[in-house]
């Protein structure tokens, strides 16, 4: 049964009125105004806002919250909070009034005004006299200040703290007068990069927001006994039944801790031991935690001087694994000795009223609890952390996280090094023991970035139980480290994937970023961005749910593990979210996106259409792949050094069942119009005679592969129960056997083809391209002024237009199995494609550039000629629209990928040159 976890609730109303001692200002405070407003922005409290307890992994009975109003002084009229003095300013008569713990910059602060960069607090508040509270220490807590903090209390400073995003607090029972006291705290933030910063900035655009200052989560009190619980270190130990823990503390002098777990109630384990050191609590045939069952137990940690217990914390602790293992020659990671696809949204945690702070726990929680209800299981963290409220609900709700530390800019100085080094190991601290965290992450592309190699190892070192993805996209500088468990691609539009080794998972760690513009939900209709626009929620709709099938065959093809997608929500300019900023309006067809995640979650096979495929063998130490012997299947052994000939004949297209649309066909590539079917249980190739008989013995239907392990296995249609296997070096049709070895050999990985084209075409000669769109077959495909076009050519043209409609077809620049296009008149051109459009600019040796001049060729889609497939985006073909040249497909939102007419547009006749 999952565990419920009640925090502290006494303290509450002692903390609201803790929080309405400051009179309002009678100097009228300007109105601030929201530009988008979320459905909780009216439910928050203007006495208590964020009334839960805030620190849901380490609870005490008794607390008093401080959020609310305090009076406010900010800006270049405010005293330096960099350059503080010993004792605490004297505030302005009738000063703003602002709503904590809501950053300055927000609309639910009452502030709304940036880059103020030395903002002050002011409050008062009374130490409750209950027993509880009664002879205690008194701790004051912030859980996060951005970003150099100064706190005073009656007038004293009591401490200094540098850093945004980790809690900290002093002992103030020292300053602590009778009845009321004084509380001052000042922040100076800049939003520059010479600390961690993330997408703060002080200037707006793009994929940059508004920047956070000042106190922007709960500040409370808590009373504490002289020695002290401060911090818990607890590691699951699946393998050995136990549960590793190490308990900090303060004031200690000869204690002893207790750690119980229990479950409903019930102790199902305890040890003892001492602080600062490592014992071991016996959690017997634990309940394994992960996105589908977060079940989670309950700890109890007391701290004993002889019998007496001093202190004591509640908490709770997820029993999970994380490793590395090789499934069938691929490094996986694997969460409880299982190969789970990490599929997830990148998070990043902005709010159009509270920016970096949600206007309240349940709003907080909506966007966890919607990025599961899509169908993920997982979450990317994106250059922010959390207050840990966030990552108590990860836990409970079961959301794999990666977790990102925020960058800085400024990496060539010593002095901002330090401070990012320091506030990553803040990060690891404070959130080590979620189990819903399964990956630091201490770079994001080149933002920042240095040491990577040695920082993977300084952070592994610090949590050797979790996964470590040193640089998210690698393919930015400083490149890749060469170490840590994860080698991370970002592709936009995307997908693709990176080679594991036998070291590191191959992830995609961002792609996507699909956008629609939604009136009346955007923060600045003048100013919006997206990787990729589309006219409406249909046709967004149809292009991620492509994305995600054309990403499924990456996890057997290229050995993907992980993907992340941009974004759950807009964010500020950035509209490439599920929901709208606001959170007011979904902005795709929900039910059809979860049920392509969980497909691809699933492990669920899907094969492109259109596209070539080789099937390598799934069973251990087979290594061959299937072909076509003419007209017998067989297998074979294949290699990069194998002929022309094998790579065709074990290259097949794949093609919508020729019996029944959601099933599969394959079509010889070395043999076009020749299909696999069975025939009296053998595999053979034939020529497809349009009987019934033929397109039934020629369909076969994906199912999850029968193994566990490999991408596909193939039922055939007509024999339901009977599958395609090899035996023998033979392709035979069997039906199901309840065995290891039947269902290795019945399962196969679909592979890139070893040959991408599945029609070829003359290499070195000079061919025209005509249209054969009807109504416009006596246009071709021309260059004018670098683009692509199309005009009409006839005997009468002139010369030039004859040899701008002239190419040269030659092996393809980034794939000798697909062509490249050569201008006639303009050799060393090439024609390519770039921002959709197709261009004919100079070879400059790319791997850009030659992806971008590479295409395969296949039968033309209606059916006439040949269409040409993008190598580096198979879903897009070269595509003639309104006289002009595109790479397009029919699901994308521009008017080029129109799918009216679509199949016509792409198809191209190959005539004698008219300018041989």
């Amino acid at each position: 049964m999952k565990q419920s976890h009640l925090f502290p609730l006494i303290t509450l109303m002692l903390a609201a009125t803790g929080c309405m001692q400051n009179s309002s200002p009678t100097t009228p405070q300007k109105q601030a105004t929201a530009v988008l407003t979320t459905p909780w922005t009216s439910q928050v409290s203007q006495t208590l806002p964020w009334p839960e307890y805030p620190r849901p992994q380490m609870t005490r009975t008794d607390w008093l919250n401080l959020n609310g109003k305090w009076s406010y002084w900010g800006g270049s009229a405010a005293p330096s909070a960099l350059n503080t003095p010993a004792t605490a300013p004297s505030f302005p008569a009738n000063p703003e009034q602002i709503l904590v713990p809501f950053p300055p910059e927000s609309y639910l602060s009452g502030i709304q005004r940036r880059q103020e960069i030395n903002v002050w607090y002011k409050r008062t508040f009374t130490v409750p006299t209950t027993t509880a509270w009664s002879g205690k220490r008194v701790k004051l807590n912030f859980d996060a200040v951005d970003r150099d903090a100064t706190v005073y209390v009656n007038g004293t400073k009591v401490g200094t703290h540098k850093g945004g995003y980790d809690a900290f607090s002093f002992d103030i029972t020292p300053y602590l007068r009778a009845g009321s006291n004084d509380l001052v705290v000042g922040a100076y933030d800049t939003t520059d990069g010479n600390g961690p910063v993330g997408k703060q900035t002080p200037n707006p655009n793009g994929i940059f927001y508004t920047g956070t200052s000042g106190i922007w989560q709960t500040v409370w009190l808590e009373p504490v006994a002289s020695a002290n619980i401060t911090r818990l270190e607890i590691t699951p130990d699946v393998p050995n039944s136990r549960l590793k823990v190490i308990v900090h503390g303060s004031g200690i002098n000869g204690q002893t801790v207790t750690a119980t777990a229990s479950t409903a109630g019930t102790t199902i384990g305890t040890a003892t031991g001492t602080p600062e050191t490592v014992f071991y609590v016996p959690v017997p045939s634990p309940h394994l935690w992960s996105p589908s069952d977060p079940f989670l137990y309950d700890l109890k940690i007391q701290l004993k001087s002889g019998s007496t217990v001093v202190d004591e914390v509640g908490s709770y602790f997820g029993m999970r694994s994380l490793t590395l293992s090789t499934t069938n020659g691929v490094t996986r990671p694997m969460l409880n000795g299982q190969f789970v696809f990490m599929h997830g949204p990148l998070d990043q945690g902005f709010w159009p009223d509270g920016i970096y702070t949600p206007p309240t726990d349940a709003a907080m929680k909506f966007d966890l609890e919607q990025t599961k209800a899509l169908g993920f299981n997982m979450t990317r963290k994106h250059i922010k952390v959390e207050m840990q409220r966030w990552y108590y609900w990860a836990d409970r709700l079961g959301l794999m996280v990666w977790q990102d530390m925020p960058n800085i800019w400024n990496s060539g100085d010593t002095a901002t090094r330090t401070r990012y080094e320091t506030e990553l190991r803040e990060l690891v601290d404070e959130h080590r023991n979620s189990p819903a965290i399964v990956t630091w992450v201490p770079f994001n592309e080149g933002w920042g970035a240095y040491n990577l190699a040695s920082t993977a190892t300084t952070v592994k070192g610090w949590d050797p139980s979790r996964w470590v993805n040193p640089h998210s996209g690698v393919n930015f500088a400083p490149g890749d480290a060469g170490n840590g468990d994860f080698l991370d691609l970002h592709s936009y539009p995307g997908p693709e994937s990176p080679n594991p080794s036998a070291t590191r998972v191959a992830v995609l760690g961002e792609n996507g970023g699909f956008g629609v513009k939604i009136a009346g939900h955007m923060w600045d209709p003048n100013q919006t961005f997206a990787y990729q626009w589309y006219p409406d929620a249909t046709s967004l709709t149809n292009a991620y749910v492509d994305l995600i099938n054309r990403t499924r065959p990456l996890v057997y093809s290229k050995g993907l593990s992980a993907d992340v997608y941009t974004e759950i929500t807009d964010v500020e300019y950035e509209l490439n979210g599920f929901w709208t900023y606001d959170r007011q309006l979904p902005k795709m067809d929900f039910a059809r996106v979860k049920a392509a995640n969980e497909a691809l979650i699933q492990g669920l096979p899907y094969l492109q259409t259109g596209t070539n495929v080789s099937f390598l063998t799934s069973t251990p130490n087979v290594n061959r792949y299937m072909r076509n012997a003419a007209p017998l299947g067989t297998t074979e052994v294949v290699s990069g050094g194998s002929t022309d000939a094998l790579k065709r004949e074990t290259s097949f297209k794949v093609v919508s069942g020729l019996a029944d649309n959601n099933c599969y066909s394959f079509e010889s590539v070395s043999n076009p119009g020749n299909f696999m079917r069975h025939y009296n249980f053998r595999l053979q190739f034939n020529t497809n005679d349009n009987s019934a008989v033929f397109k039934n013995d020629a369909t076969f239907c994906p199912r999850k592969a029968l193994d566990g392990v490999g991408g596909i296995s193939l039922e055939s249609k007509n024999l339901p129960g009977y599958y395609i296997r090899h035996r023998a070096s033979e392709l035979w049709l069997d039906q199901l056997q309840n065995t290891t070895l039947f269902k290795q050999d019945a399962s196969w990985n679909p592979m890139a083809a070893w040959w991408k084209s599945s029609v070829a075409l003359p290499v070195n000669a000079y061919k025209s391209l005509r249209v054969t769109t009807p109504g416009f077959t006596n246009r071709y495909a021309r260059h004018m002024n670098s683009l692509g076009y199309t005009e009409i050519v006839d005997a009468g043209s002139t010369t030039t237009l004859k040899q701008d409609a002239t190419f040269k077809i030659v092996t393809g620049l980034a794939d000798p199995t697909c062509y490249s296009f050569e201008a006639r008149n303009f050799p060393g051109q090439f024609l390519r494609h770039a921002d959709s459009r197709i261009r004919l600019d100079p070879n400059d040796n790319s791997t850009l550039f030659k992806n971008d001049a590479t295409f395969c060729a296949h039968a033309g889609l209606n059916g006439q000629g040949v269409a040409f497939q993008s190598i580096n985006f198979p879903n897009r073909y070269i595509r003639h629209y309104d006289s002009k040249l595109y790479i397009t497909s029919s699901t994308e939102g521009n008017a080029w990928d129109n799918p009216n007419g679509f199949n016509d547009d792409v198809s191209w006749a190959i005539d004698n040159p008219w300018a041989p």
